[in-house]
């Protein structure tokens, strides 16, 4: 019985200090915006972190799911993150990890409780009771408007990881469930957008949720040589520093056309195929820092990441092209090949227009046929990337880290700026490739 007593009295006192449960029953100790975070969710509920790349937002975020529903019954904790893929991958991940942690310190506590992961369930359950105290993840996507409804409990805790790609629905159906009184809530992600919820708990909904900024400099789980690399790959003063290391919003002129989180929302998300022939486009640089791009297309995703080459001439050019197009399985053959012919594109056209492929040139200074609102064919394709990209029915293969962007003036002429990332989508050159297919 006293052995009973003791174990209640520790219990009550890990429900009210979520650090001391971390170092007691995981054996973990937090760095300070971890433990500052995990107080601040004890007691003021609602917590909103925006922070640099790899500082442990998903370790902070396994630490609440088993402090809660170690130290509260009965206990719902939904979780949600853009994609099921980086629930399971990621945040179930961790949650297992530090389980199977808990289970060398406390067998007896931990094994009360039982992990599920598999391609479609997550879930995370007091075993005596499953249906009573349990966490599970689900994607937050548009067409998952439910992924937070419908759960009631005296305790409820919701976890959003990598908050800024959850699409604004989700919040939205919610409704109600975020601001019970008996609800916590804690978001953690890159700020990648400046807009929808994740964004509002930092500005509007300020007054209501304890927010923290956590740069790569506050965390020695990130190495020195990662901080420098991106100073000098991207600059001190570029979007990719200032959100991957600083913490920080991006900033974009008001002009610009593809802001950094469409990109990377569509190298995350996962989208039904659709089976149309397969498109490449073609780009053509030849010598300097510019590079030939190639863009391999099926209907709303990229069959591989762009592939570029740099100093070659249009001879070389349309050699590459004709090697990549013979390797190539029947069935993945693209039904056109379509090259920005303005310039030294001319010729990659006529040379394998020569050798009996299915080329055809887009002279992207013709006129476009929104006459109104734009002044070429290139501002209008840059435009109808962009809605395509919002329309969230696409998805880029995940490759090299790199840049495309582009800005639109008021006379509707389109440029190359660095407003926006994405892997597997390079410079002006890859951004262009990729639009010629459109």
């Amino acid at each position: 019985m006293r052995a009973l007593a003791q174990a209640r009295d520790v219990l009550i006192r890990w429900r009210e200090e979520p650090v001391s449960f971390v170092r007691e029953a995981l054996g973990a100790e937090p760095q300070a915006w971890q433990a500052e975070a995990l107080n601040a969710l004890s007691s003021d509920r609602r917590v909103s972190v925006k922070s640099g790349h790899g500082v442990g937002k998903s370790t902070v975020d396994s630490w609440a799911l088993l402090w809660f529903m170690t130290t509260r019954f009965p206990a719902k904790c939904p979780c949600t993150a853009p994609t099921l893929a980086q629930l399971r991958d990621i945040l179930w991940a961790e949650l297992g990890h530090w389980h199977g942690e808990m289970k060398k310190l406390h067998p007896v506590l931990a094994n009360q409780f039982s992990i599920q992961s598999s391609q479609q369930d997550l879930r995370f359950v007091l075993t005596a009771a499953p249906t009573e105290s349990f966490a599970v993840g689900r994607a937050g996507r548009k067409e998952n408007p439910e992924a937070l409804q419908g759960f009631h409990a005296e305790n409820l805790l919701f976890v959003i990881d990598e908050a800024t790609g959850v699409d604004n629905i989700i919040f939205e159906v919610a409704g109600g469930a975020l601001s019970g009184d008996n609800t916590y809530l804690l978001l953690t992600s890159n700020p990648t957008r400046v807009s929808g919820y994740f964004y509002d708990t930092h500005t509007k909904l300020r007054e209501r949720f304890h927010c923290m900024t956590v740069s790569c400099f506050d965390s020695p789980m990130v190495s020195p040589r990662y901080i420098e690399d991106a100073k000098v790959a991207y600059g001190q003063d570029s979007n990719i520093y200032r959100v991957r290391v600083l913490g920080e919003w991006p900033t974009a002129d008001d002009d610009a056309v593809i802001p950094l989180n469409l990109l990377e929302d569509a190298i995350k998300r996962e989208v039904e195929p659709i089976n149309h022939m397969p498109i490449w486009g073609l780009d053509v640089a030849r010598f300097g820092n510019c590079r030939t791009a190639l863009a391999k297309r099926q209907g709303n995703r990229l069959m591989a990441p762009i592939q570029s080459w740099s100093h070659r001439d249009t001879m070389q050019v349309a050699g590459l092209v004709m090697h990549e197009y013979e390797n190539t399985p029947s069935n993945e053959l693209p039904s056109e090949i379509l090259v920005d012919s303005v310039g030294l594109g001319a010729g990659v056209v006529d040379r394998l227009r020569e050798l009996g492929v299915p080329v055809r040139g887009i002279n992207v200074g013709e006129t476009p046929s929104g006459k109104d609102r734009f002044t070429n064919l290139k501002a209008e394709l840059w435009w109808k990337t962009r809605e395509w990209l919002e329309d969230r029915g696409m998805r880029f293969r995940s490759g090299r880290t790199s840049r495309v962007g582009a800005a639109a003036n008021a006379a509707g002429r389109s440029a190359a700026e660095d407003v926006g990332i994405g892997r597997g989508v390079g410079t002006q050159r890859t951004g262009q490739a990729l639009i010629g297919g459109q």
